[in-house]
């Protein structure tokens, strides 16, 4: 790696470019997402996501980066070396581990996915954070989840604090994106899967009876709940009990209980 160009200016153009990718609007102009870390860069490879570009620094990584900076020259990626200085620009964490790349972005849509009408899709909708997004990115391939659908407008899976919130997930689990939630819970419920919404005040506790068979679950916006065009197409509704004095959970809570919940059920019955 020895012949691979240096930067030493974090007003390169190359550098102030991946920068500016922590903006939505950047990341789909230029069509590419930044990944960090060590174990978030082999998942992507092994995943066989797109590498773009890799930014090395040799002064900062170890025997890992080293080895991830020959994988993703290998897998594609355009190899830079870098400066700490530089490195410490382009990494958001604390402590730079002397790699960042990158990435193509990709998402399926709806029509792509093939159901069987067994799977668990979760249909998240409108929502606005992105640590949020992550996490329920994560619980959705812990569980075998066959999708993450997403009703726009909706907090973009690609955001930086998403894809570390995901902690790789985000290569592993289809994404889906659409515009028009009617029309993709219609396809959901065309693919055999039965729509289940979530609701703190309605619906059957812990979903008892709702997760024998393949299902669309809908976890609403943080404030607002599931929006008003997407609340006739639901065919039950669920609900988690509180038995303290908390108003509500957190989306990503309440999702990931009623995601393992729904897997719990389904390992019983197989």
């Amino acid at each position: 790696m020895a012949d691979t160009p240096l930067i030493t200016s974090r007003q390169n153009r190359r550098i102030v470019e991946v920068r500016k990718l922590a903006e939505r609007k950047n990341r789909q102009r230029s069509g590419r997402f930044l990944v960090e870390g060590v174990k978030l860069l082999a998942m992507g490879l092994q995943a066989g996501a797109s590498p773009i570009e890799a930014f090395y620094c040799p002064k900062q990584a170890g025997p890992a980066a080293t080895r991830i900076a020959r994988d993703l020259q290998a897998a594609g990626a355009e190899l830079l070396e870098v400066t700490p200085e530089v490195m410490d620009a382009l990494a958001e964490r604390d402590a730079a581990e002397g790699i960042v790349a990158t990435f193509a972005l990709f998402e399926r849509s709806p029509e792509e996915l093939r159901l069987s009408g067994s799977e668990l899709v979760l249909v998240v909708d409108r929502l606005q954070d992105p640590g949020n997004l992550g996490t329920l990115i994560r619980t959705a391939d812990a569980v075998g989840a066959a999708a993450v659908a997403l009703v726009e407008p909706c907090v973009d899976p690609f955001d930086p604090k998403t894809v570390r919130g995901s902690m790789g997930s985000l290569f592993h689990v289809p994404l889906v994106r659409s515009a028009d939630g009617p029309a993709l819970l219609a396809g959901l419920r065309a693919g055999g899967l039965r729509v289940v919404g979530t609701d703190a005040q309605i619906g059957v506790d812990w979903g008892a009876g709702l997760w024998q068979r393949g299902v669309a679950l809908i976890l609403g916006n943080e404030a607002r709940g599931i929006s008003p065009d997407l609340r006739p197409l639901v065919d039950a509704w669920a609900r988690l009990p509180i038995a303290g004095r908390a108003e509500s959970l957190n989306v990503a809570v309440a999702g990931g209980v009623l995601m393992y919940t729904w897997l719990r059920e389904r390992e019983r019955h197989t």
